[in-house]
Parts: C-alpha cells; structure tokens; sequence
C-alpha cells in the first residue's frame, strides 16, 4: 500500500516513539470513487447495449464455447466462467440459476428451485444447462462482437454480446451498487416483440411489466418504469365457498412461505380471523384459507390486500450503463435504443454476407476462367514463382471486363492452391449454376439492405412465430381502488366505556361495553354539552365527560344520521336537527349546537340508514297553557351539515322527550354503479349504473362458463374474474339463454326468472356440468328473435335458414331446466336479430272506467269489440279463457 507524502506526517511523543499521521482525506476520494466505479460498471448495472451484467455476458460466453447441443454439469460451466470472471465460483453459481429460472436464455435439468416456493436450486454437480434455441438466435454473432482481454490476459471476452432482442426489458434486473441501484421489472416477451414492431412502424406503443408469478398488476403509476414510479401487484384469490378462499397466483418478488408467513402473522395481531391455512402448491400455487363461521369472505379479501402480502408495491428504477457511465432511462427509450440496434445489428449482418458473396462470386468466377481456358496448363514449364503469378494474371487480362474487381495476388495464389482431382471433375454446367445461385443470393441480400426496416420488423414477427407460444402474458392488468384499512380490519378488541368520568378504550372492562372494534378503528363521541370528537382507539383515554353517545366512526359515511334536540343556552329555546359526520379532524373538538354557553343535549339518536323516529314532546306546565305535550317527526325536516343551527322545536321549557315510535329511513334507496376497470361497486356514479337499492335488493352476475350467482350490494363485494354481466335481480324478468350442449353438440334454448328463494353467494349452472357445454347467447329481452343458418345435409340438400321468436318457442321453465333443443339440423350460425316490440296493452280497467261520465260500459265493449281480430265467433259469446284480453273482460 502506498499513500501520497501530503498524507503522512511524522511526530515523535514524549518517549521518543516515532509515529506517523495520515490524512483520510485524499485516500476516500480516491480510492473510494475507484471502488464504486467498479462495482457500478463491473458488478451490479447492466449494460444497455446487451442488457447483461458482467457475470452474466461472461457466463453466455462461457456456455457459447462450450455448446454442442448437449447438457453440460453446471459446476463445469461455473469453472469455465472463471477463465473471464475474477471472483468466486458462489457469485457465478447463483447468477446461472437466476438466469435460468427466467427461463429465456438457458435451457435446464434437473432441480433448478421453484420461483413460487422460494426453495433453493440443487448443487452445481446435480443439475445441467445448456443455451437455449432463442439464445444462439439472437444473442451470438462473432463476426460483429467486439472483444477484449479478460482479467488476466489469457483470453478474450466480449465487451457486448450483439443482442438482438430486448433481453434486459423481458428478463428484468435488480443490482444495487454504491450510491445507486437499478431495478427494472420484467416484461412480456410478446408485447415487447409487437412493441418493436410498432415502434419501427412509426407507430406508438406502450409496454407494461408481466411477471412469471402472475397475479394482477395495477401499472397507472408506473412512469415508465422510471424512480418515482409504483407498481401495486396483488394475489389472484378466489371464493371457494362461504367458509373457503384461494389463492392461485401470487405477487412478484413474494412467494409461497413468506405469503403465508405474513397471513399468520396478521391473524396473530387480529387484523384477519382465518380457522387454518393449507399449502397445496406443487406446479401451480394453491393456498387455501379457511374461515372462521360468520366471517365475511369480502371483507377478509380486502383485509388480505391490506394487511398481508397478497398485495405489494415495487418501485421500479431503470438505471443502465450507456457510453460506459450510469444513466437513468425509461423502458420505452431502452426498448427504441434496442430496436435500433437490432436494425443496425441485422445491417451489418447483411452487409457481412454480402461481402462474402461477392467474394465467393470472385473466386468461382475467377476458377471457371482458369479452369476452361487452361490457364493451369500454361505455367508448367515456369521456372519460379514470379512467372507463374505473371502467367496465371495475363492469362486472366483477357476477361478481366467480365470480374467485378480487380485481381488481386492473393486470387492468384488461390487458384494454384487447385487440385488436380478438382480440376478434372470441374464441370461448367455446375459453375454456372452456382455462381447464378449466388447472384441470386447477392439480389436478395442487396433487397433486405434497401428495405432493412422491413427486414427488422420480418426478423421480430419470425421470432414471434418461432418461440412465442406459450409466452402469453400472465399478470392482469388492473385498475385497483384504495382499500381503507379500518374498514376491513377485523374486530380484535372491545371498546368500553364511562360515561361520567369521561374514559374510553379497550381495557376499561369493569365498565360499559360498547362494541367490538379494531386496534386500528378511530370513535366518536358526543357529549351532553353538544361537543363531539373523533379519536384512535387506545387502551385507556380521556375522551370528555358526561358521554352520551359512543361509536366506531366510520369515515365518510353519508348514510349515518344523527338526530338531535337541544337547548340553546342556559334559557334559550329548545332546537331540532338532522345531520351527519363525515370528514373531520382527529382528535379536534366539533360543536353540533349553536355555540353558546351552557347548551345542552335533550335527546339524541344514531341511526345507521338515516331512519327518521316519531317523539313526543312534554313541556312544563304554565298559567294559561293549553297544549302541553305533542308529537314531532324527525322526517319533517331535511339533513343538514354538523355546523346548522337546526329548527326550533319550541321555545318553551321542556319537561321530558320520548321515542313514540321507530321511524323508516329518509334516505330512499341507494343508487350503485358498476366500475369495470377495478371491478368493485361504488356510488360516486363511475362505471354502469345498476339501479336503486333498498332493503332486501340483490345483484346477480353470470360468468362465461354458463353459471350465475345472486350477491348482495355492499361496496366490499368481489365479483369472479370471469364474469359477463352484472345487474339489479328482478325475480319477474324473463332470461334467455342459448347454449351448445357438450355431450351431443347440439345447441339447446331456455327461458327462465330466477326465484327470490335462490340462495346468496352461490355458483348455480345454466347449462350443465360437461365440461364441453358453452354459454352462446345470454339474452334479457322481452320478445327476442334469432336466426338459424344450416349446414347442408348429407346428400347436399341446402336447408333454408329459420328464424326462431323465443318467446313462442319454449315457456317459461325454472333455471335448472335443460331447455328446448333449438332444430334437428346441424347449425352452422346462429345470429341475433332486432327483438320484437311488445304488444300495445289492450286491457281496461272497467273500475276506473266506471266513473268515467263521458263512457258508458257499452262503448267500452264497443271500442274493444272493434279493437279485437276478426273470428267467427259471435260477439255476445262467452269469451275463451286463452286470451288476456278476454280474461279481462271476464272479471
């Protein structure tokens, strides 16, 4: 080690020891910088030409010199990358498995891990690899790689492997190095290769990240995978049954343990109730979660994305190395950087066969000259070498106008290099056949190098082609909403209360219970003197004296109603008011009177759907009252905010108040749509508009393996991910279903309602259970129409195409019904037309007509008689049952 003489200073103590000082100053700058310029260029950033890091280029090298189509030992390729790579066979070791568990580049046997389970790859020594079809496509091309020497001077290595695919945007990276760090997220192979393709088009394109976990991804922030970015990735989970949740895809950069690791340990702060959890995974994941009886699945959903890893945020931050220094650039820039270079890569390619053709033409050319015209024979008696080049290059002056260069000695020397077993099999047939064979070859090469961009976008759409199957995307993308975590917390402690003293919280239990709640729920309080206050739940607080109401407040919650009568003042007069709570500051004092001193709370009610009660009145007696009590509904008057005064109730003194009788819900039904981006329920009017709804109104939804389910409409509710339609249950409205049936492939029709007695949060199928019957045509109009097309029959008799009104064809059945089959005859198309109008509604009303002045009963007979279609049945005959209209005549 040596440091600079400004950095050393001697000094002797009082013994006389010599000592020596040095200054830290100079030696970090320097030797520091140098450090983290090496880690960042040479360890932990890829390179943007490539995409690879260090390790990774020297190890598809390695495996380059090593390929002959056969497996190699892993711990044989790691001790080859060690002839580039000058650090440990460890770092190498874990670099391949992480390379083929992308499986992209490299091809693998035997146990290489599980990316779900987190389990480990066996030893080097158990497990082989060898590269990939797709990487000595794409990745390997001497003739344009540009070498160096490695570490110690013994061999060449790359400095960037001519890569012609985005191998950095589909396999992804995560390096952190000294002072910064790179992650960039991994992306579809496919929607990468159509990217470029667009891109060379001069199209616009947008790429997303996709990840070999699956899941669904909610990609609105993610600024082009840029630092600021913020990708939310949840588990795929589904609803078993009441009692039974699954999860069957897990977030990137999780996996099976540490997921259910953080389940349990939500369930053991009481965040989530779950009864036991089940690890089936083997090639695919499979957690089941078991609830425990009256749990919400909904709820313990929304609480998994909130509290447990089923949902996880990655923030993504493209750093690569360009022009050797670190730089920051979007995915869609890296990807346009890529094309290009693919483009220019392919340019060179073509530009190398060319000259190689070219010279091939050369030199077969120069051969048939020398061959035909006895060249050869002229240079037998030449005493040395210098007369034979000048015989052989003036025996070629003549047709030197037929060549397309000059010749040159090294063309000489090639031609004496001719054997003699050569030359007298030559034949000029086949000379001429091969050098049109490479002038043909010379045409289409020049042709890619006029339209190379064409050739570019061939060369991706051929890549598509060959090792695109099976490649599709596997995470969803997903608009998520933000899940309130006090909403869907699960009850883990009790609230208490002491109204007079003034306490609330979790661990007063001498006194009052109020509710359950969770550790994370905020309350409200209202006390005597009109002032309430939201605040956490704590174990033990002061929450003001003389509490007269307590709750779990519920953010924003416009369907919760306060009814209130107080005291204006010490003698003021007596006011009414409705309101509600929704948004406000925690743990500051709100005031619902009018503010002035001594005021006081009489009577006050929470009612969770804005119900209006009835209350009576009593005054205090005075000389000359006549009216002493009366009755006073809370509907009267509207909702206001928490800040109104209220209307006066009265302004004499009041002796006592009492409930008369419940009242009903002031709010009227409650308007839901449908958003089909997040697939949740809301009312703030985003999405399809389902209708009012009230009491006990239901919401059903069918799915496209032909099943329906009936749910209720609480915001929280989760909808299946295959689900078609959704909309308000109407138990009168007619349903017309058209399917094929799988086991006789014939297509069947039904119409159906569905009962208010069919069962909640239960699949029921539609059209059986073989696996091969499939929803056609799900229909809710009243008179619908379609058409049938046919195949011709077997003797090639062409069937005319029929058209089938639904609603005469087949009655109205229960859903579990197989239906009426459609025709005999083998259906080639099956189309939708216009539904029939209803027809006009021709009963009366003969009460109502009957105290109509200007109408007698004869002329209604009359003008119905008219109205009718004419039969041969008098018009004094009593009327057939059949007919609706006849029916009601009759009553």
């Amino acid at each position: 080690m040596t440091f600079d003489d400004d950095s050393i200073k001697e000094s002797t103590d009082n013994q006389g020891d010599l000592h020596r000082t040095i200054q830290l100053g100079g030696l970090y700058e320097n030797w520091f910088l140098d450090y983290a310029s090496y880690v960042i260029l040479e360890r932990a950033v890829p390179d943007m030409g490539d995409g690879l890091k260090p390790v990774q280029r020297r190890l598809l090298h390695a495996m380059n010199q090593l390929d002959d189509g056969r497996f190699n030992k892993v711990a044989n390729i790691i001790g080859h990358t060690m002839q580039y790579h000058p650090h440990g066979d460890a770092s190498i070791g874990d670099a391949l498995v992480q390379l083929g568990q992308k499986d992209l580049l490299i091809d693998t046997q035997g146990n290489w891990g599980n990316l779900l389970t987190g389990d480990s790859a066996a030893a080097s020594r158990y497990i082989e690899a060898r590269l990939s079809k797709f990487a000595n496509d794409v990745v390997f091309y001497p003739k344009t790689t540009r070498w160096k020497l490695s570490y110690d001077g013994r061999n060449k290595e790359p400095v960037a492997l001519p890569m012609k695919f985005p191998v950095l945007l589909a396999q992804g990276v995560e390096g952190i190095a000294v002072g910064l760090a790179s992650k960039i997220l991994p992306h579809n192979f496919i929607e990468l290769i159509d990217a470029s393709i667009k891109y060379l088009m001069n199209e616009d394109f947008e790429i997303l990240p996709d990840f070999q976990t699956g899941g669904m991804g909610d990609f609105s922030k993610y600024n082009d995978g840029l630092r600021g970015g913020k990708v939310r990735i949840r588990a795929k989970i589904s609803q078993y049954d009441k009692k039974t949740l699954v999860i069957n895809e897990i977030p990137f950069s999780t996996t099976t343990t540490s997921l259910i690791d953080s389940i349990v340990a939500a369930s053991d702060k009481g965040k989530i109730k779950i009864r036991k959890i089940d690890d089936n995974t083997a090639e695919n994941v499979e957690i089941v979660i078991h609830l425990n009886p009256g749990i919400s699945p909904d709820q313990t959903i929304d609480a998994l994305y909130a509290f447990t890893q089923c949902e996880v945020s990655v923030s993504p931050n493209a750093c690569v190395i360009r022009d050797g220094k670190p730089a920051f650039i979007g995915v869609s820039e890296i990807l346009k950087a890529n094309t290009n270079q693919t483009r220019e890569l392919l340019r060179l390619e073509l530009q190398i066969r060319l000259d190689e053709l070219e010279r091939e033409w050369h030199l077969s050319s120069l051969e048939k000259i020398f061959i035909e015209q006895r060249i050869y024979r002229d240079i037998e008696q030449s005493e040395n070498w210098e007369q034979v080049v000048e015989i052989i290059r003036s025996g070629l002056v003549p047709f030197i106008s037929s060549l397309r260069r000059e010749v040159t000695d090294d063309d000489i020397v090639q031609l004496t290099e001719i054997k003699i077993k050569r030359i007298t099999r030559f034949s000029s047939f086949k000379a001429d056949e091969h050098l049109k064979g490479i002038e043909t070859e010379m045409e289409e090469v020049k042709n890619h190098l006029q339209h190379i961009t064409d050739y570019t976008i061939n060369f991706y759409r051929q890549i598509k082609k060959k090792y695109g199957q099976g490649r599709e995307r596997k995470t969803e993308i997903r608009s998520f909403d933000t899940i309130q975590a006090a909403a869907v917390a699960a009850n883990n402690e009790k609230l208490y209360v002491n109204r007079i003293e003034g306490f609330a919280g979790t661990s007063l239990r001498k006194d009052e219970f109020v509710c359950e709640c969770s550790d994370i729920d905020e309350i409200i309080v209202f006390r005597e003197n009109g002032t309430f206050v939201v605040t956490r739940v704590s174990p033990k607080s002061f929450v003001g004296e003389h509490i007269i109401h307590i709750d779990v407040f519920r953010k924003n919650d416009d369907r919760t109603v306060y009814n209130v009568v107080y005291r204006d003042g010490r003698k003021g007069p007596w006011y009414v008011k409705r309101f509600s709570v929704l948004g406000v500051t925690r743990d500051k004092e709100y005031d619902i009177t009018a503010g002035t001193p001594e005021s006081k709370v009489v009577y006050f009610s929470a009612n969770p759907n804005g119900e209006a009660e009835v209350i009576r009145v009593f005054l205090k007696p005075k000389p000359r009252m006549k009216k002493t009590a009366f009755e006073f509904s809370f509907a009267e008057i509207s909702i206001k905010g928490r800040n109104s005064k209220g209307n006066i109730l009265s302004k004499h003194p009041l002796k006592q108040i009492h409930k008369r009788e419940n009242g009903v819900s002031t709010l009227g039904a409650r308007d839901i749509w449908y958003d089909e981006t997040v697939k949740r329920l809301n009312t703030d009017q985003r999405g399809i508009y389902l209708g009012a709804f009230s009491a006990d109104d239901r919401l059903v939804n069918f799915t496209q393996n032909g099943d329906f389910k009936l749910t209720g409409y609480d915001l929280s509710t989760h909808f299946d991910d295959d689900m078609i339609v959704i909309r308000k249950h109407n138990p009168d409205e007619v349903i017309s279903i058209i399917y094929r049936e799988g086991e006789t492939g014939k297509y069947y029709l039904k119409r159906f309602t569905i009962e208010d007695d069919t069962p909640n949060a239960k699949r029921m199928s539609l059209i059986g259970e073989h696996p091969q019957s499939n929803l056609i045509h799900l229909l809710f109009d009243d008179l619908p129409v379609v058409r049938l097309s046919f195949h011709p029959t077997e003797k090639g008799k062409v069937i005319e195409d029929e058209t089938i009104e639904l609603a005469s064809f087949i009655g109205v059945k229960s859903y579990k019904a197989k239906g009426k089959r459609l025709s005999a005859n083998e259906i080639s198309d099956l189309s939708v037309l216009e539904p029939l109008a209803p027809p006009e509604d021709m009963s009366v009303n003969i009460e109502e007509l009957s105290t109509n002045d200007d109408l007698e009963i004869q002329e209604v007979e009359q003008v119905i008689s008219e109205e009718m279609p004419d039969t041969d049945v008098p018009a004094k005959q009593p009327p057939k049952p059949e007919s609706p209209l006849q029916m009601e005549l009759e009553f």
